[in-house]
């Protein structure tokens, strides 16, 4: 019988089982994960450790929605690593602490609703490029070191690591099919983790990469001098770990909506991220953000609420605490065929499918943001270039779209009726219409079907009267916002504004 408990959501039901299960299994993808890219970084491996506990327990409680991980990502990290051999792990834990505090105060300015802004064609391609970045990632895995440098596995060393992924990734994919009583996943752990054990197979292992072994994250407080000039050593690095962070974690927040069929909350997120990150610079912790293959990972399990990512941070605590020696056999092959797994899962496959149907700027926005999330490993940049480009394509399209129906009444009187957002990019094709020294001694001008969206088209419309002053002509514009009207200091004798008033037309900018 199901057993539920409403854990901090008052309005989610908890499968314990299920929660408790996902969990487990979220926290054996984690540890090696945290503690390869603490390697990366040059940071102690049990630095990686801390992160994925305090990241995974103070946002599993208070962050954006129910099921998202969080844990020492690769995207923050790699932010420090310069930061790391030009001045050390004390301003590490400094610049940290300092993107924490930015994190807090973009979520009490609520400006966590600004990754609205990000369209489908670039979510394609964040999500595509780094599903491409967990696989490759793993390929690493597939390599060992000797003599200092990493080479790749051959013979039968490489023959086993190649036969244990293929059977994890089998499990993982044929359990469903028989039973969903437990992850596919961590029964795959399991089972390949008792057959190494039982057999006695030679394997590289979660030891091959780092010990474990540690104790409870210790209070430090990051000795630096407080000065201007450290400040202006950490804040950059604090700003953009800040952005990469937040941009991850509300990204992975979207999918996480779109898989569910919930909302979460972005403010909520920021603020539950940055105090996460403002313990690790105080609790020896390299900081991060949320995790989206772990995530993938967590949902896959079945997981639905907070209480599996609690479990997965206390899990990773015990296991530093208590349960290195075991923890430090499981295969590395197992994780890797988790991984690849979710790296599948991850791939917005149904991309393909609809690329015929896709507009070409949207498909060169798409890939363009998988090439530079794998190229760079830098998904804030990826997702701001995608952005940009979008928003310019859309400033291109729409500018195009501004039309002019012309035709003189029986009385003489020339009518422009304007279809068409008026702004910034679209002026110059607005301008374009009107032929002034030709047109009659009377001209109407209605914008009932344009929308005057910024400054630059304001000062269109003012130009325009000041070129029909200038011949001594007389023009009536109709339908504009009061915006419009102060700002048409000609609007004279010679201009009569709104012969027809519209009080319900505004700017839309307003």
């Amino acid at each position: 019988m199901k057993q539920y408990f409403n854990l901090f959501d008052f309005t989610q039901k908890v499968n314990y089982r299920t929660e408790v299960l996902a969990g487990l299994t979220v926290a054996m993808t984690m540890i090696p994960e945290s503690l390869s890219f603490a390697i990366l970084a040059g940071f102690p491996p049990l630095v990686g450790l801390y992160a994925a506990f305090i990241m995974g327990l103070v946002t599993a409680i208070f962050g954006g929605r129910p099921g998202m991980v969080s844990g020492g990502a690769g995207a923050t990290v790699i932010v420090l690593i310069a930061l790391m051999k030009s001045n050390g792990l004390e301003y590490v834990f400094a610049a940290v602490a300092l993107a924490g505090v930015i994190q807090i105060l973009i979520g009490l300015f609520k400006l966590g609703k600004f990754i609205r802004l990000v369209p489908q064609p670039v979510m394609f391609g964040f999500v595509n490029g780094l599903a491409i970045i967990i696989f490759m990632s793993q390929l690493e895995q597939f390599k060992t070191i000797v003599n200092g440098e990493s080479v790749w596995l051959s013979g039968s060393p490489m023959y086993i690591m190649l036969g244990l992924v293929a059977l994890t990734i089998a499990i993982v994919i044929l359990l469903p099919k028989v039973t969903k009583a437990v992850p596919s996943s961590l029964v795959a752990i399991i089972v390949v983790f008792g057959l190494v054990l039982g057999l006695g197979i030679d394997t590289k292992t979660v030891a091959d990469i780092a010990s474990v072994s540690g104790g409870f994250p210790p209070f430090h407080i990051p000795d630096i001098t407080l000065s201007f000039e450290t400040l202006k050593i950490i804040f950059p690095y604090a700003l953009i770990m800040a952005s990469v962070g937040l941009t991850e974690g509300l990204l992975t927040l979207n999918l996480v909506d779109e898989m569910t069929g919930t909302k979460g909350s972005g403010n909520r997120e920021c603020i539950a991220q940055g105090s996460a990150n403002i313990l690790n610079g105080f609790f020896f912790g390299m900081g991060g953000c949320p995790m989206i293959a772990q995530t993938l990972v967590n949902l896959s399990a079945g997981s639905r609420a907070r209480l599996s990512g609690i479990v997965a941070a206390l899990a990773i605590l015990v296991i530093i605490l208590f349960g290195a020696p075991v923890i430090e056999l499981l295969p590395i092959a197992a994780l890797v065929g988790v991984m690849i797994m979710v790296a599948i899962g991850t791939f917005e496959w149904i991309s393909f499918k609809i690329i015929n149907k896709m507009p070409k700027h949207d498909i060169f926005v798409g890939v363009l943001v998988a090439i530079i999330t794998i190229l760079l490993h830098n998904l804030a940049l990826a997702v701001l270039i995608g952005v940009i480009i979008s928003a310019l394509v859309f400033a291109w399209e729409s500018a195009k779209r501004i039309r002019a129906r012309k035709y003189i009444d029986d009385k003489g009187i020339k009518h422009y009726e304007i279809y068409g957002p008026l702004f910034f990019g679209s002026t110059t094709a607005f301008a374009e219409k009107f032929d002034v020294l030709d047109d009659p001694e009377e001209v109407i001008v209605d914008f009932k079907e344009s929308k005057i969206t910024d400054m630059s088209a304001i000062d269109a419309v003012n130009k325009l009267t000041e070129r029909y002053a200038k011949v001594g002509k007389k023009i009536h514009l109709r339908h504009l916002s009061a915006d419009c009207r102060q700002l048409l200091h000609d609007a004279d004798k010679v201009i009569d504004i709104n012969i027809i008033e519209d009080p319900t037309y505004k700017v839309a900018a307003n």
